[in-house]
C-alpha cells in the first residue's frame, strides 16, 4: 500500500515508555508501550507489524482500534485532537529473519547458545513496539526490559542501565532520536572498555566464542575515531557511551544504532596476529563509517528515506577521512579509488540506474534504495568532489553550522548544501544537484580538432542507453590552466594544442587525482602522449588510465583488443592500486574465452607473463622489510599465477599446505585462501572436502571461514558440488547471512554453475522466506548478473526473473540486471575474435 500520508502527519510523538518481557525459550515477548504526543487529527495511525494488539488506551480510557495489516498499522479513533497519551499492550514473536528482535546463534565448546539482538533499520522497530516508525518522528525513549535471565549475562542498550528492580532492567532516557536507531542486546557477552579524552566510555562486546584479544583492534579504532570526529566536526559526541557489538547473525555489515552500534562479527572482531592488512583496513573503515553516523545520521537524520544518501554517502566519505588521519601509512584513499570509485563508475553506466536522490513512498520499496554502488559509493564520490571544491576549512565550518542548526532533528540535502555553501561562499547546491538528481555520468572527450584542443561531455553508457541530453557541472581538475575549473557546457575549445603542450611540458590530463565522477576519452594523439610518459606518473594517475580504458572498452567506445598490448606496461608496478586496476582489466578478458579452449590457454600464458616478475620478487611469504604495497600486491599476482596454472606456483602452494596441514588456520592470512583453493582444485578429495567443511563449522575466525568457503566452492567434483548445495539450507553449517558468498562461489565455478542456478530457481521461495525481508535480498540477483555472460543464460535469467518484476523492491534490480547481462553478451559477440587474437599476439 502506498503511504502517501505519512503517519507523522496525524500523530507526532514526543516520548515513549517501552516495557518488554522477553521469553527466549518460548520465542515470545509481551510489551506495553506508552506514547506521549500530539494528535493532529482524531483518526490516527500507529505502526505495528506482526504484533497481536490486546488493548489501546488514550488518556487512560479504552478506545476502539482496528489492525490494518496492509499498511503495518493500528488505526485509532480519538475523542479529541491535541496532547494525548496512548498505552498499547501486545504480544509478539521473536523473529528468525535478522530483523526486529531476533536470536543470534553460536557455539562455545560444542554447546549451542544464543544472544538476543535487534535490527530496526529501515522500518522494523514496528516489529518490536508500536511507534511512528518514520525518521522524522523523533522522540525520547525510556526502555525497560525483562528477560529469562541466567547467571553471567549482560544486557546493553543505547543508553546506560540506571537500575535493576525485580529483574527489570531500566535504561536512562535517550536523547531525541528516530525509532530505527533504538537497539538492545543481551546474553553471555565479554567486553573491553576504554575512555576517550573527552570522557566518552567506549566498549567492544562479543560472544565468549572468541578470544579476548580479538576485541583489541576494534576498541583502539573506535576510541580514536570518536576522538577524531569530535575534533573534525567541532561537535561533542552527545551520549555517555559508544558500544560496539558483534552479533553472530547479522544481515548487513553493520548498523549505526545510536550508542550501540551492531556489526557482523567479520567486521568487528579479528585476530591481531594473523589477519591480512586489507581485512584490518576493512574492519577499521566499517567502524569509522558507523561512528561517523553518530553525528551524520543519528544527531541529524534525513527527513525521509529519499535522502538516505545524506546519511550513507557522507559516512562513506568520512570513514576514509578518519582512517587516513588515524593510520596515514595505510594510504587508505587508494582503497577508495580501487573499490568505491570503480564500483560507482561501473554501476552508474547502466541505463536505468537510480539517481543518488530517489523519490520513494511505498515502504516496501525503501530497502531497494540501498544500492551500495550508488547511495554509498557514488554519493561518497560526490562528496569528495564537494570537499575538493570547498576545502577542508569550509567543510568543517559548514558541518559545525549544520550540526548546530539541526541537532536532534532532521534535515534534507538542501540543508547540507546551504551550510557548506555559506561556509565556502559558493553555490555548492547548484553544482552538486546535477550529480544528485540525475543518474549516470559523462565521458569527457578530449580531442585535437583542426589543431585546437577541445573538450565535450556526453552521458556514458555500458550497453544500450538513451541519450536524452543530460548535462553535468563537471569539476575538470586539469593539469592545463587553459581548462576551466568546471565544465558547464556541452563542449569547449581550449586553444592551440601545440602551444599548450609546449607551454606545459607535460601530457594533457583531466580529472587529476580521480576525484570527480567522470571518465576521459583521449584521442589517439593525446593518449599516446600519456602512455609514453606513464612511468613518470603517480599511482592514482596510472590506475585512472587503466580504469578509464576498461570502462570505455566495456562501453564499446574503444576495443578491448587495443587495450590488451598496453597491460604489460603496468605489470611491474609496486603500487597496489595499479595492480588492482591491471588485474581488473585482465580479469575482464576471461569472459571472452571458452573454458578449456586454446584461447583460454593463451590467456593463462598472458597472466603468467604479467605476474612472473612480481611473483619472483614477492614470493609466497612476507619479508621483514616489505611495504604495505607489497603485502597488498602479493594476492593479485599469486592469484594470476595460479589461474595461469604455473607449475611452480601450484607446487609452492601445495608445499605450504603440506607443511601446515594440522594447523591451516595459522597459515599467513594474506595467502591462505590461495593455498586452500589450490589444494581443492589440484589435489582435492572427499577427505579434504570433509576436513575443510568441518573446519568451517568449528571456526569462529570470519576471515578463515571466508577462505574455506572460497576453497570449497571451487571444487570440480560433481558429487561434492551436490553435497555443497545440500548445505545451503542447513543453517547449522551455513548461516543465512553467509549464504550469498557460498552461492556466488558455486555460481562462478564453471563446473558448478548449472547446479547453483538450478538451486536458486527451484528454491527461490525458501530463499525469500529466509532472507526476503533483508535489504540485502536483491543482491542475490546482482550476483547472478555479475557472472552470466552467454545468450543462453540471459534467456534463462529473463524467463525466471521477468515474472517477478512486480515484486516491490526487486523491480529496478531485475530491470537493471537484464541490461547488464545483455550488454555483456553483446560485447562478447562483438569483440571475442579480436580479443583472442590480441592475446595470442602478445604471448607469441
Amino acid at each position: 500500500m502506498t503511504e502517501l500520508t505519512r503517519f507523522y502527519q496525524t500523530f507526532q510523538p514526543t516520548h515513549y515508555d517501552i516495557f518488554l518481557d522477553i521469553n527466549r525459550a518460548a520465542k515470545q515477548f509481551s510489551g506495553k508501550t506508552t506514547i506521549t504526543g500530539t494528535a493532529k487529527t482524531q483518526a490516527i495511525a500507529i505502526h505495528q507489524k506482526g504484533l497481536v494488539i490486546e488493548s489501546v488506551q488514550a488518556d487512560g480510557q479504552n478506545v476502539s482500534f482496528t489492525t490494518d495489516k496492509a499498511a503495518d498499522a493500528i488505526r485509532i479513533d480519538l475523542a479529541k485532537t491535541g496532547n494525548v497519551t496512548l498505552m498499547i499492550s501486545y504480544q509478539a514473536t521473536l523473529t528468525d529473519s535478522m530483523m526486529g528482535i531476533y536470536p543470534s546463534y553460536y557455539e562455545v565448546n560444542g554447546e549451542k547458545k544464543q544472544i538476543i539482538g535487534t535490527q530496526f533499520e529501515t522500518n522494523f522497530a514496528r516489529q518490536a513496539f508500536p511507534c511512528i516508525d518514520e525518521p522524522e518522528a523523533k522522540a525520547t525513549f525510556d526502555l525497560a526490559i525483562k528477560f529469562d535471565e541466567h547467571a553471567d549475562e549482560t544486557i546493553i542498550s543505547n543508553m546506560p542501565e540506571i537500575r535493576n528492580e525485580n529483574g527489570i532492567h531500566y535504561f536512562d532516557t535517550t536523547v531525541r532520536m528516530s525509532t530505527y536507531l533504538i537497539a538492545f542486546a543481551f546474553g553471555e557477552l565479554q567486553s573491553k572498555l576504554t575512555t576517550t579524552k573527552s570522557g566518552v566510555q567506549v566498549g567492544v562486546f562479543g560472544t565468549k566464542a572468541h578470544q579476548a584479544n580479538e576485541l583489541d583492534f576494534a576498541l583502539d579504532i573506535a576510541k580514536r575515531s570518536i576522538e577524531f570526529y569530535e575534533d573534525f566536526y567541532q561537535t561533542p559526541y552527545p551520549l555517555p557511551h559508544s558500544w560496539q557489538l558483534a552479533l553472530p547473525d547479522f544481515s548487513a555489515g553493520a548498523m549505526e544504532n545510536w550508542g550501540l552500534v551492531t556489526y557482523r562479527e567479520a567486521y568487528l572482531l579479528l585476530d591481531p596476529d594473523n589477519t591480512a592488512l586489507d581485512m584490518k583496513q576493512r574492519v577499521a573503515t566499517v567502524i569509522a563509517h558507523e561512528l561517523a553516523h553518530q553525528w551524520f545520521g543519528d544527531l541529524v537524520t534525513m527527513k525521509w528515506w529519499d535522502d538516505l544518501w545524506l546519511n550513507e554517502s557522507f559516512a562513506n566519505m568520512m570513514e576514509y577521512v578518519a582512517i587516513d588521519a588515524l593510520e596515514p601509512d595505510w594510504h587508505i584513499w587508494e582503497t577508495f579509488q580501487k573499490s568505491e570509485a570503480a564500483a560507482a563508475l561501473q554501476r552508474d553506466a547502466t541505463d536505468g540506474v537510480q539517481s543518488v536522490h530517489v523519490q520513494v513512498e511505498n515502504p516496501a520499496e525503501i530497502d531497494a534504495l540501498f544500492d551500495s554502488a550508488i547511495v554509498y559509493a557514488k554519493g561518497a564520490r560526490m562528496l569528495v568532489m564537494a570537499r575538493a571544491l570547498v576545502g577542508d576549512k569550509a567543510l568543517r565550518a559548514g558541518l559545525k553550522a549544520y550540526f548546530a542548526a539541526h541537532q536532534f532533528d532532521n534535515a534534507t540535502g538542501a540543508d547540507l548544501w546551504a551550510a557548506l555553501g555559506d561556509a565556502a561562499n559558493m553555490d555548492v547546491g547548484a553544482i552538486m544537484n546535477s550529480w544528485l538528481e540525475q543518474p549516470g555520468y559523462p565521458v569527457v572527450t578530449a580531442a585535437i580538432v583542426d589543431g585546437q584542443l577541445t573538450l565535450s561531455q556526453l552521458q556514458f553508457f555500458i550497453g544500450k542507453g538513451q541519450e536524452i541530453g543530460r548535462q553535468w557541472q563537471v569539476p575538470l581538475n586539469s593539469n592545463y590552466t587553459a581548462a576551466p575549473a568546471i565544465l558547464t557546457d556541452k563542449s569547449v575549445a581550449l586553444g592551440e594544442y601545440a602551444q599548450l603542450r609546449k607551454a606545459s611540458g607535460q601530457p594533457f590530463r583531466l580529472n587529476v587525482g580521480n576525484n570527480s565522477h567522470f571518465i576521459v576519452k583521449y584521442d589517439q594523439t593525446l593518449l599516446n602522449d600519456i602512455l609514453n610518459n606513464v612511468t613518470a606518473m603517480d599511482a592514482i594517475s596510472q590506475l585512472q588510465i587503466l580504469q578509464d580504458l576498461r570502462l570505455l572498452a566495456e562501453g564499446g567506445q574503444v576495443s578491448y583488443a587495443a587495450v590488451v598490448p598496453l597491460l604489460s606496461r603496468f605489470a611491474n608496478s609496486r603500487s597496489t592500486v595499479v595492480n588492482a586496476a591491471l588485474y581488473q582489466v585482465a580479469g575482464n578478458l576471461k569472459k571472452f574465452v571458452t573454458p578449456d579452449s586454446f584461447a583460454e590457454t593463451n590467456l593463462q600464458t598472458f597472466f603468467d607473463q604479467l605476474s612472473a616478475t612480481q611473483v619472483a620478487r614477492l614470493g609466497w611469504t612476507a619479508k621483514t622489510d616489505e611495504s604495505n604495497d607489497d603485502q597488498l600486491t602479493r594476492p593479485y599476482v599469486l592469484s594470476a599465477a595460479l589461474y595461469a596454472k604455473n607449475t611452480d606456483a601450484i607446487a609452492a602452494a601445495h608445499d605450504l599446505f603440506t607443511a601446515n596441514q594440522t594447523q591451516l588456520a595459522t597459515l599467513p592470512a594474506g595467502i591462505r585462501v590461495f593455498v586452500l583453493t589450490n589444494e581443492v582444485k589440484n589435489f582435492g578429495s572427499t577427505e579434504l572436502f570433509d576436513q575443510f567443511l568441518l573446519a568451517y563449522r568449528r571456526s569462529t575466525d570470519a576471515s578463515y571461514k571466508a577462505d574455506l568457503c572460497a576453497a570449497l566452492t571451487s571444487t570440480a567434483d560433481v558429487a561434492l558440488i551436490t553435497r555443497l548445495i545440500g548445505k545451503f539450507e542447513d543453517a547449522e553449517t551455513i548461516k543465512p547471512q553467509d549464504l550469498r558468498a557460498w552461492f556466488r562461489g558455486v555460481l562462478a565455478n564453471d563446473d558448478a554453475q548449472q547446479a547453483a542456478w538450478d538451486w536458486i530457481r527451484n528454491d527461490w521461495q525458501w530463499l525469500e522466506d529466509t532472507v526476503g525481508g533483508d535489504m540485502e535480498f536483491s543482491t542475490y540477483i546482482t550476483v547472478i548478473a555479475g557472472i552470466f555472460h552467454t545468450p543462453e543464460r540471459l534467456a534463462e535469467f529473463k524467463a525466471f526473473f521477468e515474472p517477478k518484476l512486480a515484486t516491490p523492491g526487486l523491480t529496478r534490480e531485475i530491470t537493471m540486471d537484464i541490461k547488464v547481462i545483455a550488454s555483456r553478451v553483446d560485447l562478447i559477440e562483438a569483440e571475442k575474435q579480436a580479443v583472442n587474437a590480441a592475446v595470442a599476439a602478445v604471448v607469441e
